[in-house]
């Protein structure tokens, strides 16, 4: 256990280390100059800013000193907001777009789930038909026209919730639901085809066989194998939830880590989409080995060794 774990950690720092070196020489390969994109007219202020920055050092150097600032989780200060460093802005605004997203999660899994359990023991029925057509309905609409459409209805017809900002758990639960929709559609499509194909398998035919009721078939042995491959991409699920969706923020006027990474890339301000993917990339790493401990628990198969 204690080697197994080992040997998933230093893959884990290699993975990040390699994630930050190639995003690292990819944005310099970027055209444009990040001071000179803000203010155009004034060439000797931006050739300061660079040397200020060490933006005009030999680029060996400038990864070199990175890579060193980076191993003591330093991610630098960011070009576009003057004076501000990477590790306050994620700091501040991440614990909002890790509750927006674990809301979500909480909500869209296990409803996605459930509905996928009822569709697939319903086939055929009102039900499932009800199930495929709502989620290939929702997953088709824009997120961005279905958060307008319900802001109208509810916003600004009915009045049930505040339409923007991030002040109460109130003001989360329009966002929270139409971002939980795409999970819910994905896994109940999901869990709808598992469910159909462990439903022919010869175990279940021999256990239907020696007379076990539907109940216990359904909810001790299908949804138990179901449930596996599901698990696999449950690690990126939850990393990206983690890291937010601008769109749902900007609709919504969320102070999430959503904006700052597109402007950070628009703007190319280096060290902030350096920072943020690396922190993203840890919570993916970081995600998927939790998964690979699941495997062992849910699957008693799979055993680390």
């Amino acid at each position: 256990m204690v080697k197994y774990i080992a040997k998933r950690l230093l893959i884990s720092v290699l993975t990040i280390w390699a994630i930050a070196t190639v995003c690292f020489f990819l944005l310099r390969l970027l055209p444009g100059n990040p001071f000179i994109l803000k203010d155009p007219l004034h060439m000797k202020n931006a050739e300061r800013m660079m040397a200020y920055y060490g933006l005009d050092r030999p680029l060996l150097e400038q990864y070199a000193s990175y890579m060193w600032n980076l191993l003591h989780l330093d991610f630098g200060y960011s070009l576009t907001y003057i004076g501000r460093s990477v590790n306050d802005v994620i700091a501040t605004y991440f614990p909002i777009t890790a509750q927006l997203g674990l809301q979500a999660l909480l909500v869209g899994i296990p409803l996605g789930m459930l509905l996928g359990v009822l569709s697939a023991v319903f086939r055929g029925g009102k039900l499932d038909y009800t199930c495929q057509i709502t989620t290939i309905l929702l997953t088709a609409l824009p997120s961005f026209v279905l958060a307008a459409l319900l802001q109208l209805l509810f916003c600004v017809k009915l009045k049930w919730f505040p339409a923007s900002q991030w002040l109460s758990f109130k003001h989360t639960i329009l966002p929270t639901f139409i971002l939980s929709i795409g999970i819910i559609s994905s896994h109940c499509r999901s869990m709808r085809t598992l469910m159909l194909e462990v439903g022919k398998q010869d175990y279940l035919k021999t256990a239907k066989a020696k007379g076990i009721s539907k109940f216990r078939m359904v909810f001790f042995h299908q949804i138990r194998n179901a449930i596996l491959p599901m698990i696999t991409n449950l690690g990126m699920e939850i990393a990206g939830a983690l890291m937010g969706s601008y769109i749902i923020e900007k609709a919504f006027s969320i102070p999430g880590l959503g904006s700052y990474f597109v402007t950070s890339i628009t703007g190319l301000d280096y060290t902030m989409t350096l920072g943020l993917v690396v922190f993203q990339s840890v919570l993916v790493v970081f995600a998927n080995f939790l998964v690979d401990l699941l495997y062992g628990v849910v699957d008693p198969r799979v055993r680390i060794q």
